[in-house]
C-alpha cells in the first residue's frame, strides 16, 4: 500500500475546498451570530417579509426579526427578539405565527418543542391555530419545534436565551 504524504500545501488547498462549499446568501448578522459551528441554526432574518405574511403590516415588513420554518409553510414573527427562556407567566414571548398553506378555522397549532442535546420537551397549543401568540419555553437553548395545524405539519428551530 502506497503511502499518502500530506504536507502544507496540500492542507492549505483542502482548507481553500473546503471554504469555496458555504452556502450561498447574506452574511450573518453579529446578533445572530451562534456559539458553536452546527449546534443551532436558527437564522433570524430582518429582510422584507414574503407577501403572503405581510397582512396587518402597514409596509413590507422589513426590520421585524423572522424566522421561516423548513419547508416554508410556517414563519415566526418575533415581537419578543431575541427569546426569553422562562417559566415566569410574566414573561411573555410574543411570536406571530403565519401560516402560508390554507387553514381550518378554529383548528389549534401544536407545538412539540425538544432541547437540543437533551430529552427535555414540551408541548405547547395555540387555540385557533397559526396567529399572535406567547410561547415560553423552561430552559435557555436550541429547541426544535414541530409544528402540526390544520393537516399541515412543519418544523422550525428556534434560540431562547
Amino acid at each position: 500500500m502506497a503511502a499518502i504524504k500530506c504536507g502544507l500545501p496540500a492542507i492549505g488547498a483542502l482548507v481553500m475546498l473546503a471554504a469555496g462549499c458555504s452556502a450561498s446568501g447574506p452574511a450573518p448578522r453579529a446578533e445572530d451570530a451562534r456559539p458553536s459551528a452546527g449546534a443551532c441554526v436558527s437564522t433570524v432574518t430582518r429582510d422584507a417579509l414574503p407577501t403572503w405574511a405581510r397582512t396587518g403590516f402597514s409596509d413590507d415588513g422589513s426590520g421585524v426579526p423572522h424566522v421561516f420554518s423548513e419547508h416554508g409553510d410556517i414563519i415566526a414573527v418575533l415581537f419578543g427578539y431575541p427569546l426569553t427562556a422562562s417559566t415566569d407567566p410574566e414573561v411573555t414571548n410574543k411570536i406571530l405565527w403565519v401560516s402560508r398553506l390554507p387553514q381550518q378555522p378554529m383548528r389549534p397549532l401544536t407545538i412539540k418543542a425538544m432541547l437540543d442535546g437533551t430529552t427535555t420537551s414540551v408541548v405547547r397549543e395555540i387555540d385557533g391555530g397559526p396567529g399572535p401568540s406567547s410561547v415560553n419555553l423552561p430552559k435557555a437553548g436550541c429547541w426544535r419545534l414541530t409544528l402540526n395545524w390544520s393537516g399541515h405539519s412543519d418544523a422550525i428551530t428556534l434560540r431562547f436565551t
